[in-house]
């Protein structure tokens, strides 16, 4: 794979290694190079830079995770029998403290940490100027993402997530930024100066796929600016996207979630994987033990509620969807979807495509760690379009050109005047089941209340799962974890209600 030299490089630097002390944080790590033995060549920096990724790796990083907050939509309900599970889906803060979201806290600042260390300390190495300015935008990038991550999890008009001062690595006690607006304006600063600094994908040689690049910067600025409402900025992001010319929708849609296309024109970002690391999320979507043929968890099942909201003819349905009675491909062999243990009757196809080679060839052998050859979107242009749309409907402008672009590539005819009723929908059809995040659209929409009031439906129509109690004032966010606040010396404060 072209992106094993990250990766295992990563995985080999012990001396940046993910250990924590117990701070404020949980940022140092164990090991952490000092000013006299590290930070003198351009190899330092390089070996700096690949540290940057090794936390994508955590089994609750890319491959459960934040997933575990995305299951609280209406989209998917948990799939097994699970105390910890069903406490975040039904907003029971009996969850906080458990293993499931413990660690999304300090796994980020792990990363934040690392990126401030090679923006404090790149600079004063004499080393190649483009291969500087390469790994800057990275940490830059990096910081950017994983506040970004944190802040609409974590943060509101009360409290945002702290803020690491990167000039005083000593200190180790930072409270709570003012509210999630400060967050967002750091996080502008950082995908800013990350953009300026980063090369395009194409620039990258092949052994660095999979590295930050400026169109990935530019699409998480415009994300970020659509989750503060800045819908003047999001749409200018998103217009830096598209008007780079770097990327296309892949055709038809199935084609988006194969190893093959990994790094099409449609990648933007991606959870970095292969066979012995990245993304479990493709194994942990599969059936519960996987027909006997792999270690599959069956976990995050499709509800009724999801696939019945496609609009007749839509191609993503059967794409995103697998139903009782559905063929496709496994283990080599065309075989039909049957499952004794989804409660829906239905289980996500979208990432299947790893599982369908003979004897499991792009498949982890390992099963309690199946990762794929698949690299698990996280930003496709698909929601760059989306978010150009949703931008320009928010200030009465037209977005029928970015919504049918999307639409025709579904086999859909072309909408005239397009609202954000058909911007939701859209979202929802192209997105589903993937990090873009359906809970999180239903949270700033104001539509998260009146959906989580309804009860989730199995393929017979059945309920699966009750009506739950949203309160908008509370769970539009979710608790810090609690290790935070135990080793926060207590200038660490929970979230309001939780």
């Amino acid at each position: 794979m072209r992106n094993r030299n990250i990766v295992m490089s990563a995985l080999l630097i012990s001396l940046l290694g993910a250990g924590c002390s117990k701070t404020a944080l949980d940022i140092t790590p164990e090991g952490t190079p000092t000013s006299g033995n590290f930070w003198k060549t351009e190899a330092d920096a390089v070996k700096a830079a690949n540290a940057l990724y090794e936390q994508f790796d955590g089994e609750e990083f890319y491959g459960r995770g934040y997933m575990w907050y995305i299951n609280a939509s209406d989209d998917m309900v948990t799939g097994r029998s699970n105390a910890q599970a069903e406490n975040i889906k039904n907003f029971n803060k009996a969850f906080n403290g458990g293993s499931y979201t413990r660690d999304q806290w300090k796994m980020r600042y792990i990363v934040i940490k690392r990126a401030n260390d090679i923006i404090l300390n790149v600079p004063k190495i004499t080393m190649n100027e483009d291969l500087r300015k390469r790994i800057l935008g990275e940490a830059y990038f990096l910081s950017g993402l994983m506040y970004f991550q944190l802040a609409y999890n974590y943060g509101d008009d009360k409290m945002g997530v702290p803020i690491v001062d990167r000039t005083k690595p000593e200190e180790t006690l930072i409270p709570r930024a003012a509210n999630v607006a400060a967050n967002y304006a750091y996080i502008e600063q950082e995908l800013l100066k990350a953009a300026d600094l980063l090369p395009y994908f194409n620039e990258l040689k092949p052994e660095d796929y999979g590295r930050a690049h400026k169109t990935a910067a530019w699409a998480f600025l415009a994300k970020t600016a659509l989750y503060k409402k800045d819908w003047a900025n999001a749409e200018k992001y998103a217009a830096l996207v598209i008007a780079s010319n770097k990327h296309d929708l892949v055709k038809p849609f199935k084609q988006a979630f194969t190893i093959a296309n990994n790094w099409s024109p449609e990648y933007i970002w991606s959870a970095l994987s292969n066979t012995r690391w990245g993304s479990i999320l493709p194994g942990v979507m599969l059936e519960n033990k996987g027909w006997g043929k792999y270690n599959g968890w069956g976990y995050y099942q499709p509800t009724k509620e999801l696939y019945d909201s496609y609009e007749p003819g839509d191609q993503r349905r059967e794409v995103t969807i697998l139903k009782t009675g559905d063929k496709f491909l496994f283990w080599g062999d065309s075989v039909v979807y049957g499952s004794a243990n989804s409660l829906t009757g239905y289980q996500f196809n979208k990432y299947m495509e790893p599982f369908g080679y003979k004897d499991g060839t792009q498949l982890n052998p390992d099963g309690n760690h199946p990762t794929t050859n698949l690299n698990v979107p996280l930003m496709r242009y698909a929601e760059v379009l989306l978010i150009m749309a949703e931008a320009k409907l928010m200030q009465n402008k037209n977005a029928d050109a970015e919504i049918n672009k999307v639409r025709a590539r579904a086999g859909l005819t072309p909408l005239t005047n397009a609202t954000m009723a058909n911007l939701k929908r859209e979202r929802r059809s192209e997105l589903a089941g993937e990090w873009s995040n359906r809970h999180f659209d239903l949270v700033r929409w104001g539509d998260a209340k009146a959906a989580y009031a309804q009860p989730l439906h199995h393929l017979n129509g059945s309920i699966v799962w009750p009506a739950r109690n949203f309160d908008p004032a509370i769970h539009h966010i979710w608790p810090v974890p609690q290790s935070a606040i135990d080793n926060g010396g207590g200038i660490i404060k929970q979230n309001f209600g939780w």
